[in-house]
């Protein structure tokens, strides 16, 4: 095992094929994933055909695309045609999408093999992949932790040597937190800048597909595959698509290090503060400077994202009817109790109560008291960060709150999942890109993750950034031990 652009460069020079890499990730997932539970389908068969049509071109002299013969492991809330989507709920249990999302078209035409689906907290509600309504995926550091959410099961896949790429989706962290926790980079682009057709979805003006990778490089690469302008995508930036793989070995000097004193108040783990501590101060002595900056409406992002995002959804998954596809009650008097007991049956109850959150938070009486003022929290937290970005080129920090936790620790306190985005949600709120990478362990033997957050549109500052930390800090984090 190893990163996906050393596979890629080993498949391009003949040294292995794609159908003997594919092998090697399908032994490898079976083998690993009855304890790991990353993934909610595989689709073997087709895997292998594609990786063969691969071995093909490559043979034939044709010219094999960014990806090829690269395994990628996508999120079961993006639809694919060859595949069920559930979004890891029973709802859409038995779901099957008649189109490819523009992602997934995306990596098709770059040679990429596509070897499952990977579970999720239902519909992307959650931050520990608990939310499952079939099962909870575990951390590969410790397999009694949870990889983090709602990306979980991507996240896992890949730190456990599954698949050597996975996309997932952020909107309020989903995919930094759990890169954050499982010892991966996971990165989030600017809102807009990859399709979001084909994706199911939940907060639509949060939400984000985005990669997860074994290094910067191997991020860079699969976001370059998937990132441009897509007509079938009213909010896609209609930008050519920003080189992210050729100036990543950007050198640090001068590099100004944005570093919020918000993000390093009460509720940080001391072992998370003194690691990504010790990471800007590896950066200093190679010429980047620290310079102290305020996010002065932080402490607000939580409440404003537990209202937005919640208003977004009680609108989105309104169409979720028992009417024209997915789960249907067998029991019921007319149309009003159809719609309310095939709700009531397929919704989990983290779903159940953001739909009811948001609902109430948009009924008449309401709308002004939440509503509209958390969209006048999100002009302010955006503006905080045109003004820190004044003074700096990415802003720093914590991930993560804490590591990742055990399995169950949180699950009955709502309010307390909800902080271990503390850090993430306001890129969301301010469409900003970000990436996480690990930034070493804790004495327990746990990921650490440190973000690198940039401007709008800047995603290739925030990858050199990333990718200058990493040079840096040279980790060598083993492969979990898990046979």
């Amino acid at each position: 095992m190893t990163d996906a652009v050393s596979i890629r460069q080993d498949i391009l020079s003949k040294k292995t094929t794609a159908v003997q890499v594919a092998e090697r990730f399908f032994s490898r997932i079976e083998a690993i994933d009855p304890k790991v539970r990353a993934f909610l389908s595989i689709n073997k068969p087709a895997a292998l055909a594609q990786a063969k049509k691969v071995d093909e071109k490559i043979a034939a002299g044709g010219k094999p695309g960014l990806l090829a013969g690269l395994p990628v492991a996508v999120k079961d809330n993006i639809c694919t045609t060859d595949a069920p989507t559930t979004c890891a709920s029973k709802i859409l249990e038995t779901y099957r999408p008649p189109y490819d999302a523009t992602v997934v078209r995306r990596l098709r035409e770059e040679d990429a093999v596509i070897v499952g689906k990977t579970n999720l907290d239902e519909f992307a509600m959650g931050s520990s992949t608990e939310n499952s309504a079939f099962f909870t995926s575990r951390n590969p550091w410790n397999l009694q932790c949870v990889p983090g959410g709602s990306s979980g099961g991507s996240a896992a896949a890949v730190a456990a040597g599954m698949a050597p790429l996975a996309l997932g989706s952020d909107t309020g962290g989903s995919i930094r937190q759990p890169a954050a926790l499982t010892g991966t980079v996971g990165f989030k682009p600017t809102y807009g800048r990859v399709s979001r057709y084909g994706l199911v979805a939940y907060g639509s003006s949060l939400d984000q597909i985005g990669p997860f990778g074994r290094s910067v490089r191997d991020a860079a690469l699969l976001a370059q595959a998937i990132s441009g302008h897509d007509p079938l995508d009213s909010t896609s930036v209609n930008q050519p698509a920003p080189d992210l793989t050729g100036g990543l070995e950007r050198d640090a000097s001068g590099l100004r290090l944005g570093i919020p004193k918000e993000y390093f108040g009460a509720g940080l783990d001391p072992e998370v503060r003194a690691s990504v501590e010790a990471a800007i101060a590896a950066l200093e002595k190679k010429g980047a400077k620290r310079v102290e900056v305020s996010l002065p409406m932080t402490e607000f992002g939580i409440a404003a994202y537990y209202i937005v995002a919640p208003c977004e959804a009680s609108s989105n998954l309104a169409r979720y009817d028992g009417v024209h596809y997915g789960h249907r009650s067998k029991e019921y008097d007319d149309v009003l109790s159809l719609f309310s007991k095939s709700r009531k049956e397929g919704f989990g109850p983290e779903v159940t109560r953001r739909i009811i959150l948001g609902t109430f938070a948009l009924s008449s009486g309401y709308y002004d008291a939440y509503y509209n003022r958390a969209l006048k929290v999100r002009r302010r937290i955006k503006q905080d960060f045109d003004k820190a970005f004044e003074q700096c080129d990415v802003i720093v920090g914590p991930t993560s709150p804490t590591p990742a936790f055990p399995v169950g620790a949180k699950a009955s306190d709502p309010l307390a999942m909800y902080l271990c985005d503390v850090y993430t949600v306001s890129t969301n709120l301010a469409g900003l890109p970000g990436v996480s990478i690990p930034c070493g362990l804790t004495g327990s033997g746990l990921p650490i993750g440190l973000q690198i957050q940039g401007r709008v549109l800047d995603d290739a500052s925030v990858l050199q950034a990333a990718r200058a930390f990493e040079r840096e800090l040279a980790l060598s984090l083993p492969w979990p031990s898990l046979t």
